[in-house]
């Protein structure tokens, strides 16, 4: 009898799972729910590492299609600091806008054969009865996951930094961060090209600095759509200058706070959680999605192995995957630490030391561990001063040799737990 397949989520977690276990097992019934219809799409780039892609490109080639004939790419990370550019080569990423990769893995779905309902919300799994298997890929703030209950062991931790997540018409070279000071404060960009013309624009603050600049006014619990205008105007005339003047995009774009989310059983009877909706990584490493794909692929494979046996197919992908998932939420402390703690490193750098503003951007980026190796050979050929390598060891409690870690002050955030 073949299996039916419930997917809750149609992000590209939910379609990359949907899509390759239908071409795993053929004669399964793969039906895939979302509540948002198929041209809705939240956010701006969706962002990869040229060192992680090689996993997912194996599974099914629409993400290296879709880089290759929407995307953009680079080699270059650059830091705006203090009026000076510096560029750091070897980080080979990709980017595409979210709305066309989802279109894209739509139609690939739709060509093996998954069943897709658009505007369908599923708010009790009991409506799911008649599913062997449902799979719960709703993302961090899943209703799926709320419903499996306390037993998951499911944690937030709530970082203190505010960020807002913009478009521009600007297109930046590529992964780029701009650092810029108001009269309220310390606000920073992560900017890098997602189309020909179109680049993702996040902005960072402290929540003082947020306050004092009158941008709490935004009532974010409203539902999904809106986007605070206000804060828009303000961040458009902030770095005018370094969007030569272009326009910002909103696009349900509101300030929040981070929260890293980490489950300890990602499974409970015949219901399976993968992507943001068991864990999350701040985006400074860029690999939510690359995360929610790998999910994916592990899962299919330890589903189409153990039909019969889905606890072990669970606890298979589980001993797997949470490792790895563990490895990437460790490496992203670095860069979420520095968001929290930018403004006084901000003026601790001497921008006319090339070391001292490069190792803001290993702070910012732990996207590729690479980054962090190569800022550090920058500071070997260039010298760096005993004064500087100590102001760096105060900042971050470590020596500025011990990689992507040596970027980790202690976090302060709050956790809740469900």
């Amino acid at each position: 009898m073949a299996l039916r397949v419930a997917c809750i989520g149609g992000g590209p977690g939910g379609l990359f799972f949907s899509t390759l276990f239908k071409q795993t097992v053929p004669d399964a019934d793969v039906v895939l729910f979302e509540r948002n219809q198929a041209t809705d799409a939240f956010g701006f780039g969706v962002v990869f590492s040229d060192a992680t892609l090689n996993r997912i490109n194996d599974a099914d080639p629409v993400v290296r299609n879709g880089l290759r004939d929407f995307g953009t790419h680079w080699e270059d990370i650059e830091v705006w600091l203090k009026g000076e550019r510096k560029s750091f080569a070897g980080n080979g990423m990709a980017a595409i806008y979210r709305k066309t990769l989802l279109k894209l893995m739509q139609d690939r779905a739709a060509e093996v054969g998954v069943d897709m309902r658009f505007g369908q919300y599923v708010p009790d799994l009991s409506q799911l009865e008649g599913f062997d298997l449902i799979v719960g890929a709703d993302g961090a703030n899943s209703s799926t996951r709320e419903q499996l209950g306390e037993s998951l062991g499911h944690t937030a931790e709530t970082a203190t930094a505010k960020f807002i997540w913009f478009g521009t018409t600007y297109k930046f070279s590529g992964l780029t961060f701009v650092h810029r000071q108001s009269e309220f404060g310390n606000f920073a960009v992560h900017g890098y090209p997602i189309s020909d013309d179109l680049s993702t624009f996040i902005v960072e603050t402290d929540e003082a600095t947020w306050r004092k600049a009158g941008l709490d006014e935004f009532d974010a619990s409203q539902p999904p759509g809106p986007s605070d205008l206000k804060t828009q105007r303000f961040l458009e005339k902030l770095f005018a200058e370094d969007i030569a003047g272009q326009p910002l995009v909103a696009n349900n774009s509101r300030w929040a706070n981070f929260r890293t989310r980490r489950t300890r059983t990602w499974h409970k009877g015949n219901v399976v959680l993968l992507g943001d909706a068991v864990h999350t990584a701040h985006f400074s490493v860029g690999s939510g999605t690359k995360m929610a794909m790998e999910d994916a692929i592990t899962l299919v494979r330890e589903v189409a192995a153990h039909q019969d046996d889905l606890a072990l197919a669970f606890t298979n992908y589980e001993a797997e995957r949470q490792p790895q998932v563990a490895k990437i939420q460790n490496q992203a402390r670095g860069g979420l630490s520095w968001w929290e703690h930018f403004a006084r490193y901000y003026n601790s750098f001497d921008p006319t030391s090339s070391p001292s503003t490069s190792f803001p951007a290993a702070s910012t980026s732990t996207r590729s561990a690479s980054a962090t190796r190569s800022l550090w050979r920058l500071r070997n050929r260039t010298g760096w001063t005993g004064t500087e390598a100590r102001r760096w060891k105060h900042l971050f409690r470590q020596d500025p040799s011990n990689s992507a870690d040596a970027c980790s002050p202690s976090h302060t955030g709050t956790v809740s737990r469900r």
